[in-house]
């Protein structure tokens, strides 16, 4: 079996390796999840319809919760307390926007995100927040949708943004309206998840099906947000969500630990005009190589350098097994120095 050492070889390396580490499970939930509401009767009422603030981060953080909640009893037969449903994936990551300031508004004309008072706005400038929007509001609404959540598609609605209120939806109508393919292809994931006879590895299918949808479409939308942060940010950005690509063909599993363990090895804050991966001082090793390897990646994505795609399940599994075994020699590698 030949080893993959491509940029995306090393970065799935590393996922791997960081999953071999011990995990300390009152620390995998994402800041204030807590906090955060958990059942629909914690947000406002107006008209007889729920009224959710996704420009909060407690609000929007709260949304995930319920769909978690909601959806635990179809992943119970995989595992106890819903740690294998696999939706943990994005809230946990959206912590990890809140935790490095990537929520907050990147073009500093307003104190959204920025300051100790306002902490938990959500600006609507920011490329983070923006993104994240299309993987919650579209998830959650298509889950009211198939009837999982329990309340009518109408009994819901979000609130708009203070501008550019046309890239956004709000209700179950208005998203299948503005964005009919990603909002299908959430649609099918539900209807898997609530068939008995899917597999763990069906629902992942599915679930990444509709998480590129819903990313390609929010890309395309939003790369102007880029041109508000620094070049190694930007870059960053942009490489990150190349990077989704070669997470969905061969089916990460987006769990809650392995998500948890994978998210401690991103930066921890906010890339700087200065940062050079692998020489970021105040970064781990991990870090360090998988900011490069995510570098390499975007420098020769334009000319279309980087390694096919795996295109089917034998070759995602096997896509999977030699970096699970370059994980491991990086781990290694840096215990020994």
């Amino acid at each position: 079996m030949a080893f993959d050492l491509s940029c995306p070889g090393l970065i799935i390396g590393c996922i791997f390796a960081s999953l071999a580490r011990a995990s300390n499970v009152s620390d995998v939930y994402p800041p204030l999840w807590k906090e955060s509401p958990g059942q629909f009767s914690d947000y406002k009422i107006e008209n007889g319809k729920y009224i959710i603030n996704l420009w909060l981060y407690p609000e929007r953080l709260g949304m995930y919760k319920i769909l978690l909640n909601k959806t635990a009893k179809y992943f119970a037969k995989f595992s106890p307390e819903n740690e294998q449903n696999i939706l943990w994936g994005l809230p946990v990551h959206h912590g990890w926007q809140y935790q490095t300031g990537r929520l907050a508004d990147p073009t500093q004309s307003t104190d959204c995100g920025q300051k100790p008072e306002n902490h938990l706005c959500i600006s609507v400038d920011s490329w983070w927040a923006d993104l994240n929007y299309y993987l919650s509001a579209m998830p959650f609404l298509a889950a009211v949708d198939s009837g999982i959540m329990g309340i009518s598609s109408d009994n819901v609605t979000f609130l708009p943004p203070p501008k550019d209120q046309m890239n956004f939806c709000y209700n179950v109508s208005g998203c299948h309206s503005s964005f009919p393919e990603a909002m299908r292809k959430w649609n099918e994931f539900y209807q898997h998840v609530k068939s008995h006879s899917s597999s763990f590895d069906d629902l992942l299918e599915y679930l990444w099906a509709a998480h590129v949808s819903s990313l390609k479409v929010a890309r395309k939308n939003f790369h102007n947000r880029l041109k508000y942060y620094s070049k190694q940010e930007a870059d960053f950005g942009r490489s990150w969500a190349l990077f989704v690509d070669y997470l969905a063909p061969p089916l990460f599993p987006t769990t809650l630990i392995r998500t948890c363990e994978f998210q401690k090895e991103l930066p921890t804050r906010m890339l700087m005009n200065e940062d050079r991966a692998p020489f970021i001082s105040d970064f781990s090793g991990f870090q360090n190589t998988i900011l490069f390897a995510l570098s390499l990646l975007h420098n020769t994505s334009s000319k279309k350098l980087y390694p096919p795609l795996p295109n089917s399940g034998f070759e995602g599994g096997l896509f999977l097994q030699n970096f699970q075994i370059l994980g491991l020699l990086v781990k290694n590698t840096e215990e020994i120095t």
